[in-house]
C-alpha cells in the first residue's frame, strides 16, 4: 500500500523554464536596442534600423525582462512557501545576461571585442551553478535530485524507505542516491563546456570595426546562443537522465527486492 498523503501538485517544468528563464532572455535580446544609439548612428550616415516601439535600451529592458521570473517566484512562494529553483536561475541568468550587455554596449553604438569569451563564460557559468548545486544540495534537506528525478511525483518514495528501513538497507540506498546525484551533475558540466564553445561560435566572427553590425550580430549570435544553448544542456541532460533513472531503478529493485510497478507510482 502506498501512502494515501495528497501528494502536492507538480509543477511543468516547461512552464517553468519558458516563463523564467527562456521568455526573459528573448524579451531582453529583442528589446535591448537603445533608439537614442540608432537615431545617434543615422545622424552620422550610419544605415541603422529604424528605432522600434519595443527599442527600450538595455537599462528598461533588463528591467522588464526581470520582472518575469521575479512575479512568478513571488508568487510560487505565495502559493508554496518555498523558493522556486527555476525563478532563481532565471533571475541570475537574465542578471547576468543584461550586465554583460550593459557593459559591453558603448555610448558610442560600439560592442566591446572580449564579448566572445565574456559571453562564453557567463553561457558556462549557468550550467556549472546548476551542476554544483545538484551536487552540494545533497547534503541539504531538499535534495535537487529529488526535484528533478527521484520525486514523490515519481517513486513511491515512502514505501521504498519503509522497505529500506525493514531490510536494514540504509547505506546502500544513501550511496545509491549519491551516486547518482554525482551522475546527474555531470551532465550540466558538460554542458558548461559546450556552452563556452557555442559562445565563441556565434559571438566569434563579429565585424568590432562596423558599430552597426557589431550590435546587430551581437543581438543575433545572443539569440541563437539561447536557442542552442538549451540544446546544449538539454541534450547531455537528457540522455544522462535515462541513464541515471534506469541505475537508480535498478539499485531501488536490487535494495528493496520491490518490482518497477511497486516503486513507480501507477501514471
Amino acid at each position: 500500500m502506498s501512502d494515501s498523503t495528497p501528494k502536492p501538485p507538480q509543477e511543468n517544468p516547461l512552464t517553468n523554464i519558458l516563463v523564467n528563464v527562456l521568455v526573459p532572455i528573448l524579451a531582453l535580446t529583442m528589446m535591448s536596442d537603445d533608439p537614442a544609439i540608432l537615431e545617434k548612428l543615422q545622424a552620422e550616415g550610419v544605415e541603422a534600423k529604424d528605432p522600434r516601439p519595443w527599442h527600450l535600451g538595455p537599462v528598461k529592458s533588463l528591467a522588464i525582462a526581470l520582472a518575469l521570473p521575479i512575479c512568478y517566484g513571488v508568487w510560487f512562494f505565495l502559493r508554496h512557501r518555498r523558493l522556486n529553483f527555476f525563478s532563481v536561475v532565471g533571475l541570475a541568468s537574465v542578471l547576468l545576461t543584461g550586465g554583460l550587455t550593459l557593459y559591453l554596449w558603448q555610448e558610442d553604438g560600439s560592442v566591446r571585442s572580449n564579448a566572445p569569451t565574456l559571453f562564453g563564460i557567463k553561457e558556462g557559468s549557468i550550467p556549472l551553478i546548476l551542476g554544483l548545486a545538484i551536487f552540494v544540495s545533497h547534503w541539504t534537506k531538499t535534495p535537487l535530485l529529488r526535484t528533478f528525478l527521484y520525486s514523490p511525483q515519481i517513486f513511491d518514495i515512502g514505501k521504498i524507505e519503509r522497505v529500506v528501513a525493514e531490510k536494514q538497507s540504509g547505506e546502500a540506498y544513501r550511496k545509491l542516491l549519491f551516486l547518482c546525484t554525482i551522475l546527474f551533475s555531470v551532465s550540466f558540466l558538460i554542458s558548461t563546456l559546450a556552452n563556452f564553445f557555442l559562445a565563441q561560435h556565434f559571438l566569434g566572427d563579429i565585424d568590432f570595426n562596423d558599430k552597426l553590425e557589431a550590435r546587430r550580430q551581437y543581438n543575433n549570435g545572443v539569440g541563437k546562443l539561447t536557442f542552442w544553448g538549451f540544446i546544449a544542456i538539454g541534450v547531455p541532460i537528457l540522455v544522462i537522465l535515462m541513464f541515471v533513472m534506469w541505475h537508480l531503478v535498478k539499485g531501488l529493485r536490487r535494495i528493496t527486492g520491490l518490482e518497477t510497478e511497486e516503486i513507480l507510482l501507477p501514471r
